[in-house]
């Protein structure tokens, strides 16, 4: 079943279109504060169609980044216990704050820079840091150095590998896509 290549096309054909730069500003800044899906998935096929922007791009998506950490900082900060612990609570994130809580108490500011750089979910810290009323200053600099070392690393990935790159994943979409949703499952079985 070639659903993997489906999306793929799609996606490209997307990355390519006028307003895909807008989308991905709006996408990056919306998963800094709550949105689920990690701006690289649009990022990535943007920098395929059109590499000779990667270090624009990697920019814009770094930049809109920390505008929403910063958001996120603030509406923990201000507005923890009325809004933003009922969404905790709603959508099952309580045990990830719970965890993002420990590891603050642990590892500090550090916590900030190894969820922005990795693919743990950076919101949980950026509301997590604000709800704590971390230092505002060590909390953007480990925000942009994380956040910015993640991004334009994808980039770089990206306009490296070019054609090459994407003739590969074009072969290989569909299994990569299906092993994924298998690893999922089983993660999903083992931890739940």
């Amino acid at each position: 079943m070639k659903l993997f290549s489906a999306i793929y096309d799609w996606t490209l054909k997307w990355a390519d279109h006028k307003f895909a730069p807008s989308m991905l500003a709006l996408l990056t800044f919306a998963e800094s504060i709550f949105f689920p899906i990690p701006p690289d998935v649009l990022l990535a096929p943007m920098v395929l169609t059109k590499p000779e922007k990667a270090w624009r791009l990697a920019s814009l998506t770094t930049i809109s980044s920390i505008v929403g950490g910063i958001v996120g900082y603030v509406l923990g900060y201000i507005m923890f216990e009325p809004w933003i612990q009922p969404f905790i609570t709603e959508f099952g994130y309580q045990q990830r704050f719970d965890i993002a809580m420990s590891w603050f108490s642990e590892w500090g500011v550090w916590v900030v820079f190894i969820a922005g750089f990795s693919p743990i979910p950076y919101k949980l810290f950026t509301v997590s840091a604000g709800f704590l009323q971390m230092a505002f200053l060590p909390f953007l600099l480990a925000s942009a150095i994380g956040r910015g070392m993640r991004f334009f690393l994808v980039a770089g990935l990206i306009k490296w590998g070019g054609s090459t790159m994407e003739k590969n994943l074009r072969k290989w979409i569909d299994v990569i896509g299906w092993g994924l949703v298998v690893l999922i499952i089983i993660a999903y079985l083992i931890f739940r």
